[in-house]
C-alpha cells in the first residue's frame, strides 16, 4: 500500500467531535509514522440551529451534509462521525467504511440532586434531545415532564447547572470521552432506555470510490462492533429510521450468536412495538 503524504479529516467543531477526530488522527499517525494528518473543522447546520428539535429541522443528516460536501470537493479524505448521527441510508457516492471499537452504548442520567429516574418527583423536568429517549421516558415515567434539550454537550450541562432541568439524559460515551464521567449519576438500563442504533461507536465515512482510503483505515475496524452496529442500523432502516420516529436498537454477540433487540414507538410513548431476533453471526 502506497501512503499519501497527507490526509485530511473532516470533523464538526464541537469539543466532543474534535476529541473523536483527534483520536482517529493520533491512531493514524501512530500506525503510519511520517504520515501528515490534518483536521478540517466545520460547523454543520445541525450545530447552528439549536432552538428546535432535530425532528423538526431535518434529522440526522444535518450533522453530516457539510462534511460530505468536503469529501466530494476534495477538501477532506475522510469524515469522523458519532455513528448514531449518521443517516441510515447514505447517498451512493459515500461509504461508511470503518466502525471503531464501541464504547458504552447506554444512556446516562445526569442530575445535581437525584441519583436516577426513579427518584425524580412528580412534575420533575427531564431534558433530552432525542425522540427515542423521550418516548421511552414518557412510557415508563408518565408523571415526569420531558422538555427538549439542544446544543453541544457543554451547553446541555450548562442548562442543567443553571436550573433549567432537574435532570438530563445524555450518551454515556460522550461524557466519558471528555473526561466528564463523574457527572453520570447512573446509567439507564436497556429496559429503561434502549439505545440508538450505533450509539457509543465512531464511524468513518469516505467516498465510495476511495479504495485506497478504505485499505488505509482497515486497521481501525472492530469486527464485533461492526457486526452489531450494522445489524442495529439495518433494522432501524427497515423500521423507517429517522429523527421523526422514535426507534431504538441494540445488539450483542455471545457464543457466535447475535442477539438484537429493537423498538419503534409513538413520540408520546403511548404505544410501542418491541422485537427480539437471534441468529448465527455468520448470517448477520
Amino acid at each position: 500500500m502506497k501512503l499519501p503524504e497527507k490526509i485530511v479529516i473532516a470533523t464538526r467543531a464541537s469539543r466532543l467531535a474534535l476529541w473523536q477526530a483527534e483520536f482517529v488522527q493520533q491512531a493514524l499517525e501512530t500506525q503510519y509514522p511520517g504520515l501528515q494528518v490534518e483536521l478540517l473543522k466545520m460547523t454543520t447546520k445541525g450545530d447552528q440551529i439549536i432552538d428546535r428539535s432535530l425532528s423538526k429541522i431535518g434529522g440526522k443528516g444535518l450533522f453530516v451534509k457539510e462534511l460530505e460536501t468536503a469529501l466530494l470537493d476534495g477538501r477532506a479524505d475522510l469524515a469522523v462521525h458519532s455513528l448514531k448521527d449518521v443517516p441510515m441510508e447514505l447517498f451512493e457516492e459515500f461509504s461508511l467504511s470503518t466502525i471503531l471499537k464501541r464504547a458504552d452504548p447506554r444512556d446516562a442520567f445526569v442530575s445535581n440532586h437525584y441519583e436516577n429516574l426513579d427518584e425524580l418527583p412528580e412534575g420533575a423536568v427531564v431534558g433530552t434531545s432525542s425522540l427515542r429517549r423521550e418516548s421511552q421516558i414518557r412510557a415508563r415515567y408518565p408523571k415526569l415532564v420531558v422538555q427538549p434539550l439542544r446544543g453541544n454537550l457543554d451547553t446541555r450541562l450548562g442548562k442543567l447547572d443553571a436550573g433549567d432541568y432537574d435532570a438530563i439524559i445524555l450518551a454515556a460515551s460522550g461524557l466519558e470521552r471528555l473526561g466528564l464521567g463523574e457527572r453520570i449519576r447512573s446509567r439507564l438500563s436497556l429496559e429503561q432506555s434502549l439505545p440508538a442504533a450505533g450509539q457509543g461507536a465512531l464511524g468513518i465515512e469516505i467516498l465510495a470510490s476511495r479504495d485506497d482510503m478504505k485499505e488505509l483505515l482497515s486497521f481501525l475496524e472492530c469486527p464485533e462492533s461492526t457486526a452489531t452496529a450494522i445489524a442495529e442500523r439495518a433494522i432501524s432502516q427497515a423500521l423507517g429510521g429517522s429523527c421523526q420516529v422514535p426507534i431504538a436498537a441494540h445488539a450483542i454477540i455471545e457464543d457466535n450468536q447475535l442477539f438484537l433487540k429493537a423498538m419503534v414507538a409513538l413520540p408520546d410513548g403511548t404505544e410501542s412495538l418491541w422485537t427480539e431476533i437471534r441468529g448465527d453471526l455468520d448470517d448477520a
